[in-house]
């Protein structure tokens, strides 16, 4: 039976059967001497050191003969001595990267140098093997190396251990180095000459065949198309012919090789079915024939069908009779064959393991997937012991699924996964697989403490590689430790390549090789998948072959484009030429056989060297070091440690090396060397020293070598920036005096100064130092190399200070440029102060030794605070000092204060924040060490308290005045504050210092004078603050005394405050304002009046600052002011700031952005007025919309109406008029104003033609045509007003008679308006038409209509019979109503307007000729209008129909019903257990449908009767339709009945409707399912 018998079921199939061990091979395997721990996967190297290669495994050696044999092949004769090779790759006797195959490796070092001291021609290297003490001599290809240098290139020694087993995996990527043409080979590949020669020669060939598959062990064996297997060793000697004489030959073409672990067994999959296995020693006849079975004869045996070929062959473990297998039909078999007992032969038990047999009668209900073995690779076995080395593990990738199956004790499927859905949709199908044992590490995991790697496999579909982790769980406590191991798979990582990968193969145990689609090779490191290089084999001709197209046609040929699941071509297999083994790549081409080994990091240093790039290879091996760049990949170890030891020797060689070729090259030739490469050089040399910590090497040499070049300069700008860095702190004195000389001389004193506080001064000559800074003026370098070197932080503050002394002494007499460097020399001294009692290092920043900061501090305080033990200043009489020893008392901190007493306090504010002022004088007393000396123990002494009372002690009248105890009196009041507890004053000396902040000596001072009141006065209380109010108030001290009001309650002072500081509080008097007169103050009515009183007297400034603000702060809390607001704003020249004040109170700009809308609760009739007035002044287009607004009495007509007939605003004075009752009036003056628009109108039309601006005169003529549209809409809106505030009359019986009743004052309305802009029309467009009726034209005439033409004649005359047109319109709309009667009498009331209009233009005009042309124009677009609706109409009618008759035809057809349910309800509506109810709601609903039917028609023959005397008037100038004359429904009309009787007829058909339930109609109910 099958552990898995098809990719949809591939659960476990547990299965009993007794394995015999193959005792056999383990005698084999004890007599030849292997162990366990040695015959592994050779992936560790720890076991190799253990272990003696026996005789098989020293084949491996033969790399290099094979190497060596080839190479000569390749050398010319004639060209290169017999005794000399070309140079192999870095793989010849050397493994620097383990592989995944069994082995055993032995350790081997190889030399390789080039000595400088020689001329080595041509570039000649040596090689010594420390080994085989055999010397080989490498020849290079001679364009290696460029002529210029390829006469003498020096080359360091180095010592490359050949091979190791990386430590751990890195969790972060690399940075490869892969300049834009790397001078090395990714992979150095060599040609198997003999090999290739002998497989693929036309002998070859006819004799065994084409190579179509390889396998790669201590030997390498070539499958052919001949089913012969031929195997080879290292030396390319053919070693055995497998196959010819037996019946491996008549089984068709050798398809998949594979060679046992222990490298005595080569296995061959054939064609037709057939397996072999052969022993080497024994190749005449096969150890075991595996055939296939007829499963026509055998239906029940497991096997490989006839015919079927083997695609995928290994063995399992160590033995040599348990096989695994895959053909290219998707079936997978493990093979395990039994001892054989003399004449008895060995039987194989197969058993399925994966896919399905194929069906004998294809079924043609269900078809299967096809499907194949794509990928397949058993689990070889590590140096290290794993719980799956016994459980013969498996891995198989199909289209669908990657399938893990154990095959021992039974075969079992223990992971499965489907194909990942991140692959592209219908991409190349490939796949690609490879196993990773467990070995031995020879530093544990510093993550995980692991002293074996952990199992993996790398799995690839399409373009997408994955790596999955194989874990083994330990076994609870309670579990039977006697089964099989517990695993757990775990994806680890994904990685997505630019196209399809076809193979896979490890390099090692953290290195992948890839071989894509395209034949690009790409290496990847593990762990972080970073693409370290790639390489392009499309010149390897690698041997591919399509195996699968044929068995998965139909997922090519029946392609889906809408399934994204499967693939849109099947690839070639290339595994089978792909192979991997120790690290080395083999490949099998068309025509040769080649192998290669990544180039490691002493190959690409070694190409670099001999590129000439010398400077570049210090570079590179420097991030070798340091591991910046890539490490596993080239052979480095990940341990920093391990890698370093093998590296940083290298370095200094190369670093020797390239110095000596650099400046020996210049001294031989006197050539002058090139900046650029000096600097590149130094700069290559100083990283590296610094990146190995190794500066003595840096001095020593290679300023040694600078130096004796005259190139200090190169060295020391690369120099400089590795010192300010901080990566180098100690340079030698000898280096440190050029380093000076070397800034000094080129004026760069800065720079030097920076450089000399980044370096460690206890390895200077401070002797040298401190006369270069002081020659120099360097004193921030000589305070730094002072402090540091000596631990003295004073002798220095006392020499600064010298210099202020000599500077401002009586016999100073020195230029002006020394006295400001000596100024600025001494100005350093508060910086320095600064940085040290805060516990820094100066002038860097950096944080001191807390216990070298406590005594740095100590000896500074004691250097400006000299106290004895008993609390008196030293050199001071204690029991009775003397004004004289008084005054001379702290001499340094007189002088200091005497320089700069504000720096001075300033950098003691900075210092009182440090903690360690906080201590008493008892406690410093009790904690000083004895062995501090006294001047340190009196620095420990001094606290916050000490400091004040000694400043407040010395700085007093006469020697200093307020511009100094200014800076005190604002020290001490901004410090008691923060520090209550450890400064104290009496209340008099706090009284004085605030006297003194109020008499500052300067205004520069006074803000922050003001500022330390208020500090004071949060911590101190005057007795008397009163007393103090007019010192504050002089001192101009506003936010004081504003917090002193408002804490007394008085709130008129301190808005009168607020008045007094000026427009420096910005709008601070509007919140202090509103502060004080809202309810929630509690103000007295006595207080209120005198703020208002307070407010008045300063209603200017009040005003000034911002009127918007006053005014809404008044009408918010003191509206009363508002006419003294007026007042004042009345008085000035500019009623701007009135009119926005006014807008403020009664028309906010923007009432949506306020919480609320101010607004005068009573309004002032005399406030609304005034706005109107300026608002028709200031903002004309406003009027009417804030008129609207207005209520009826809120203004008086008489005032306002001439400021809104000055400024033009006729619309809002029309309203206004019409508000108050004067409709009549209202019109009257509205006709005027349009009269007086015609005549503005008719002036630019006559004076178009004179004038030289026609633009603005058109622009002008439209803005007059605009103003008749808005005039005209004013008096429709004035008309239809008045129109609906009439009473409804009776309609007249007879309208003959009603035309000759006088009109009623709408009517007459109506008239003057319509006579007003018919008047306008008929003038304005007669006078253009007379300009245009020239009977003679000649140059002005033409000029005088090419200004007409600009002025648009036809656009004016359209825009002016619009607006009779809307007026019209209006009139219809207005007189005319809904029903038949109000019809009448609108008929009757637009003739009687009509006719009064026609006879007052007959009045006017004898001739109605000159209104034919408006008249006709109205009619006209009534007819369009009319022709327009009827033809939208007929349309419409049309639409109906269609739909009407689309839904008859559907409701025709009927629907069936989804199911029992209604889907509107969710109710059973047929079937079982519906209900009797549901048929009586039916019937119900049936009845009632006819009922309905039966009224519809009544109605429709009511209709027709109707409709021969209806007639259809439609308003606002729409079409007038009559159906008088028709004698039966409209079309409308009749589809609807139509409609009806067919949905009564389609309901009534009970059997194509289904049953609906009782609240859903038929037609909702089909509509619902047909939808």
């Amino acid at each position: 039976m099958s552990a898995a018998t098809d990719e949809a079921d591939l659960g476990p199939e547990l299965h009993t059967s007794d394995i015999e061990s193959d005792q056999d091979d383990q005698e084999v395997l004890k007599q030849q001497g292997f162990r366990r721990n040695v015959t592994n996967n050779g992936m560790g190297e720890a076991a190799e050191e253990e272990e003696t290669a026996s005789s098989t495994i020293r084949n491996l050696n033969g790399y290099d003969a094979f190497q060596e044999q080839d190479d000569e092949l390749d050398s010319p004769s004639e060209s290169t001595p017999p005794a000399i090779v070309e140079r192999p790759s870095s793989a010849d006797g050397s493994l620097s990267i383990p592989d995944d195959t069994p082995s055993i490796q032995v350790r081997q070092y190889t030399i390789f140098s080039c000595r400088s001291e020689l001329t080595v021609q041509a570039g000649l290297c040596s090689f010594f093997n420390k080994q085989t003490s055999t010397f080989l001599c490498l020849w290079p290809k001679s364009n290696a190396i460029p002529a210029s240098v390829r006469s003498k290139i020096p080359i360091a020694h180095f010592l490359i251990p050949s091979e190791f087993t990386t430590s751990h995996i890195t969790r972060f990527p690399s940075v490869a180095f892969t300049p834009k043409q790397a001078p090395w080979e990714v992979v150095r590949w060599t040609k198997l000459r003999k090999i290739s020669g002998q497989s693929f020669s036309e002998v070859g060939k006819r004799n065994f065949g084409r190579p179509v598959c390889i396998a790669i062990s201590t030997s390498i064996a070539l499958g052919t198309s001949k089913g012969i297997i031929l195997i080879f060793d290292y030396n390319q000697n053919l070693k055995s012919i497998i196959g010819p004489g037996t019946k491996a030959v008549e089984s068709g073409a050798v398809t998949s090789v594979s060679i046992s672990a222990d490298h005595t067994t080569v296995a061959g999959g054939h064609a037709t079915g057939h397996i072999f296995t052969w022993e080497l020693a024994k190749p005449a006849k096969p150890f075991l024939h595996i055939l296939p079975v007829d499963r026509r004869r055998t239906p029940n045996a497991d096997g490989h069908v006839i015919d079927v070929g083997i695609v995928h062959l290994g063995f399992l473990g160590m033995r040599h009779t348990a096989l695994v297998s895959a053909d290219d039909k998707g079936m997978a078999f493990s093979h395990l064959a039994t001892r054989g007992m003399g004449s008895v032969a060995r039987s194989v038990k197969t058993t399925r393991i994966l896919g399905r047999y194929p069906e004998a009668t294809p079924s043609q209900s269900r078809q299967r997937k096809p499907s194949s073995v794509l990928a397949f690779s058993p689990l070889p076995l590590g140096n290290a012991d794993h719980g799956s080395d016994s459980m013969g593990l498996v891995a198989m990738l199909t289209p669908y699924l990657l399938v893990i199956v154990s095959t021992t004790p039974i075969a079992q499927t223990q992971y499965k996964t489907p194909r990942p859905k991140e692959v592209a949709a219908h991409s190349a199908m490939t796949a690609a697989i490879a196993w990773f044992p467990s070995v031995k590490l020879k530093i544990p995991n510093p993550a995980t403490a692991e002293t074996a790697s952990r199992v993996k496999l790398v799995y690839c579909w399409s373009n997408l590689l994955t790596v999955l982790e194989v874990l083994e769980v330990e076994p609870s406590a309670s579990s039977n430790t006697e089964g099989p191991p517990n695993l757990q798979f775990r994806p680890r990582s994904r990685w997505k390549a630019e196209e399809a990968i076809v193979a896979v193969q490890w390099l090692g145990r953290s290195v992948l090789a890839v071989l894509t689609i395209t034949q690009q090779l790409v290496i990847l490191e593990d762990i972080a998948f970073h693409q370290t290089n790639s390489s392009d084999l499309i010149q390897k001709h690698i041997y591919h072959i399509d195996l699968f197209s044929q068995q998965l046609n139909m997922l090519v040929e029946q392609l889906d484009e809408e399934d994204a699941s499967m693939h849109g071509v099947v690839a070639d297999a290339f595994y089978m030429s792909f192979r991997a083994y120790k690290g080395r790549l083999f490949l099998l081409g068309f025509n040769e056989i080649t192998f290669g080994q990544l180039s490691n990091w002493a190959d690409r240093l070694l190409a670099l060297v001999e590129h000439g790039d010398h400077i570049r290879a210090i570079e590179l091996a420097t991030e070798y070091y340091t591991g910046q760049a890539d490490k596993v990949s080239v052979g480095l170890p990940e341990d920093d440690r391990s890698r370093h030891q093998i590296v940083q020797e290298k370095l200094l060689e190369m670093m020797s090396a390239s110095l000596r070729y650099t400046f020996d090259r210049r001294d031989e030739s006197d050539e002058i060397l090139d900046t650029v490469q000096l600097q590149e050089l130094a700069g290559a040399c100083v990283t590296a020293c610094v990146s190995i910590g190794n500066t003595e090497y840096l001095f020593d040499e290679v300023y040694a070598w600078f130096s004796e070049a005259e190139s200090r300069e190169m060295f020391f700008q690369t120099l400089e920036t590795s010192i300010i860095d901080d990566d180098i702190e100690i340079v030698p004195p000898t280096v440190i005096k050029d380093l000076v000389t070397y800034y000094t001389d080129h004026h760069l004193n800065s720079r030097l100064e920076e450089l000399l506080c980044h370096l460690d001064p206890r390895t200077m000559d401070l002797d040298q130092v401190t006369g270069l800074c002081k020659q120099n003026h360097l004193y921030d370098a000589l305070l730094y190399v002072w402090n540091q070197a000596l631990d003295d932080y004073t002798t220095i503050l006392d020499e600064l200070l010298n210099l202020v002394e000599v500077q401002n002494g009586p016999d100073a007499d020195m230029d002006p440029s020394t006295q400001a460097q000596n100024l600025s020399s001494a100005s350093k001294i508060f910086p320095y102060l600064s940085y040290i009692l805060t516990s820094r290092v100066y002038p860097t920043g950096k944080a001191m030794d807390e216990s070298k900061a406590t005594l740095a501090k100590a000896e500074v305080y004691h250097f400006f605070f000299p106290i004895s033990s008993t609390g008196t200043p030293n050199g001071v009489n204690a029991s009775q000092p003397s004004k004289r020893e008084l005054d001379s008392s702290f001499p340094n901190l007189r002088r200091v204060i005497d320089f700069d007493a504000p720096s001075f306090l300033s950098t003691l504010n900075e210092a009182f924040e440090d903690s360690s002022l906080n201590r008493n004088h008892d406690q410093t007393s009790k904690d000083s060490s004895t062995q501090l000396r006294d001047a340190q123990k009196s620095g420990l002494s001094v606290n916050r308290q000490l400091i004040v009372s000694i400043l407040l002690e010395i700085m007093v009248p006469p020697r200093y005045g307020p511009e100094d105890t200014v800076y005190l009196n604002m020290f001490i009041a901004r410090n008691l504050p923060k520090f209550p507890q450890f400064v104290r004053l009496p209340s008099y000396q706090l009284h004085r210092v605030l006297v003194g902040l109020c008499e500052y000596p300067t205004d520069d001072v006074a803000e922050d004078c003001q500022l330390s009141v208020e500090y004071l006065l949060s911590v101190f209380q005057p007795p008397e603050i009163q007393d103090l109010i007019p010192l504050f108030s002089t001192a101009r001290f506003y936010r004081v005394l504003r917090s002193i009001y408002r804490s007394e309650r008085k709130y008129a002072e301190l808005v009168q405050t607020c008045f007094d500081e000026g427009p420096a509080n910005g709008d601070l008097v509007f919140d202090c304002v509103a502060e004080c007169l809202k309810a929630s103050t509690g103000l007295s009515e006595k207080q209120a009046e005198d703020v208002q009183r307070v407010i008045q007297e300063n209603a200017g400034l009040f005003l000034e600052k911002d009127v918007v603000k006053a005014a809404a702060t008044i009408e918010e809390h003191a509206p009363s002011l508002h006419e003294t607001m007026l007042r004042v704003l009345d008085q000035a020249s500019d009623d701007g700031p009135e009119f926005e004040y006014l807008r403020t109170i009664l028309d906010p700009p923007d009432p949506s952005g306020r919480e609320h809308w101010p607004s005068i609760k009573s309004p002032n009739k005399a406030f609304i007025e005034l706005y109107v007035r300026l608002l028709c002044e200031h903002d004309p287009h406003h009027v009417n919309d804030y008129i609207e607004r207005l209520k009826t009495g809120d203004l008086r007509l008489e005032q306002v109406l001439p400021a809104l007939e000055s400024s033009g605003v006729i619309d809002a004075a029309v309203i206004l008029m019409a508000r108050e009752g004067k409709i009549r009036d209202a019109m009257h003056r509205l006709a005027q104003h349009l009269d007086t628009l015609k005549a503005a109108l008719l002036g630019l039309l006559d004076a178009a033609a004179d004038s030289p601006d026609v633009a603005n005169t058109s622009e002008a003529v439209h803005d007059l045509v605009r103003s008749i549209q808005k005039f005209t809409r004013v008096g429709i809106w004035l008309c239809q007003r008045q129109t609906r505030s009439m009473p409804q009359q009776k309609p007249k019986l007879k309208p003959g008679k009603g035309l000759k009743e006088d009109l009623n004052l709408a009517e007459t309305l109506w008239l003057d308006l319509v006579d007003a802009v018919v008047k306008v029309t008929k003038q304005v467009t007669d006078s253009l038409e007379s300009h245009q009726d020239t009977p003679e034209m000649n140059g002005e005439d033409e000029h005088e209509i090419a200004h007409q033409q600009q002025l648009d004649v036809s656009r004016i005359t359209g825009e002016l019979r619009t607006v009779v047109q809307e007026a019209f319109t209006a009139l219809l709309s207005a007189t005319s109503g809904p029903g038949a009667k109000e019809a009448v009498q609108a008929d009757v009331s637009f003739l009687r307007i009509l006719r009064a209009f026609l006879n007052r233009a007959s009045a006017a005009s004898p001739s109605l000729s000159n209104l034919r042309s408006v008249l006709s124009s109205i009619f006209s677009a009534y007819s369009y209008e009319e022709r327009l609706l009827a033809l939208a109409n007929r349309l419409l009618d049309n639409d109906l129909f269609v739909h009407v008759a689309e839904a008859n035809q559907l409701r025709r057809k009927g629907w069936r019903p989804l199911g029992q349910v209604c889907e509107g309800c969710g109710k059973r509506v047929w079937g079982p257990g519906t209900g009797g109810h549901v048929w009586e709601a039916y019937q119900r609903k049936e009845e009632e449908e006819e009922k309905a039917s039966k009224r519809q028609e009544d109605e429709g023959k009511h209709m027709v009767d109707k409709q021969s005397s209806r007639v259809i008037r439609n308003g606002k100038g729409k079409a007038i339709q009559e159906d008088a004359q028709q004698p039966g429904l409209t079309v409308s009309d009749q589809l609807v009945r139509k409609r009806d009787d067919e949905v009564a007829a389609t309901t009534r058909n009970s059997d194509n409707l289904a049953l609906v339930p009782p609240h859903v109609s038929g037609e909702d109910a089909g509509v619902r399912r047909f939808g």
